[in-house]
């Protein structure tokens, strides 16, 4: 089963670094577990999201492009204690 997501962004013709930005101020707001789908046109997200995932302690459930959008979802991770 499927966890809908709690938030959804349409980030679309935002540029890199806003598309992750705007994804890590929407997570910081959420519950550990809360879902997060993002739409964005920016070909660099396509690194930058599941780069951005794997340093911040998030995982990223799915990626894939429909019709030139590339659609992220992306489950909250625990708080992590600063360095």
């Amino acid at each position: 089963m499927t966890t809908p997501p709690a938030l959804s962004l349409d980030l679309r013709g935002l540029l890199c670094p806003l598309p992750v930005l705007r994804l890590a101020k929407a997570l910081r707001g959420l519950p550990e577990g809360a879902v997060v789908e993002i739409q964005a046109t920016d070909r660099a997200s396509w690194i930058d999201v599941p780069h951005f995932c794997a340093q911040s302690g998030h995982r990223l459930v799915s990626a894939r492009e429909v019709a030139g959008v590339l659609i992220y979802t992306v489950a909250r991770g625990p708080d992590r204690p600063d360095p």
